[in-house]
């Protein structure tokens, strides 16, 4: 059976992604400190962000997709701070890169054994992978960084016939953006209006951008932006 596993299946793009998979006969795994709770996907309760999660994945997730006959893996979860660069503490940074970085990377690890040709490792990265913007420190850099992982996935897994992107996704209506706003509806319509199309991504539209992703192997070592046109000033 194919399956995907992506982390941060419970809400927002992770969550339109996992019934994107659903409704093409996947096998769907939400990993995720929060349950998607929606008939058809398997919730893995894990803190990504801590040091033993391994041993979760090794008891819980690995034995259900022992062979599966392709597996996709969607780097999704994700945590957004404010803050400059001179405000930031290394302890702070090291907090954000261990849930947007390092876990990517001891998943990618775990999961490799069992994925065959036709595989494919997705992060989900964001315009600020690119780019960068003032007050975003922590998570600039760390998106800068999940999108030179994927280019050194594509090197490293070359003659493997398993193919990785990073998809970039504009300001998006998720529950995170409305949070990091502070729900203000003044301020997202604001950010709405950045966009070549006056309106917020869907969370369906970077589902379908990561579904077809994984159905094709020609996009390897792709970036792709999905923003409706960003308006630069």
């Amino acid at each position: 059976m194919n399956t995907v596993v992506i982390t941060g299946a419970s809400k927002g793009i992770g969550h339109a992604t996992a019934l994107k998979f659903l409704a093409a006969g996947y096998q769907v795994f939400n990993v995720s400190r929060s349950a998607a709770a929606t008939p058809g996907i398997t919730d893995i309760a894990i803190d990504l962000s801590s040091a033993d999660f391994e041993a979760v994945i090794t008891a819980k997730l690995l034995p259900q997709i022992a062979s599966p006959e392709k597996l996709i893996l969607i780097h999704n979860a994700a945590k957004l701070a404010s803050g400059s660069l001179q405000e930031t503490s290394g302890e702070a940074l090291a907090d954000i890169l261990a849930l947007n970085v390092t876990a990517p990377q001891r998943l990618n690890r775990m999961f490799l054994p069992v994925m065959s040709a036709g595989s494919a490792i997705l992060y989900v990265g964001s315009t600020l992978s690119e780019k960068a913007v003032a007050n975003s420190f922590t998570y600039v850099t760390s998106k800068h960084a999940m999108l030179g992982m994927m280019r050194a996935t594509c090197q490293d897994l070359a003659g493997l016939k398993i193919h990785t992107a990073c998809i970039c996704p504009g300001f998006t209506d998720t529950e995170m953006l409305r949070a990091h706003v502070g729900q203000d509806s003044a301020i997202l319509n604001s950010i709405a209006g950045g966009s070549a199309f006056g309106r917020l991504i869907e969370p369906t539209e970077i589902a379908d951008l990561l579904f077809f992703s994984a159905e094709n192997p020609i996009i390897n070592g792709a970036v792709l932006h999905g923003n409706l046109g960003q308006i630069e000033s």
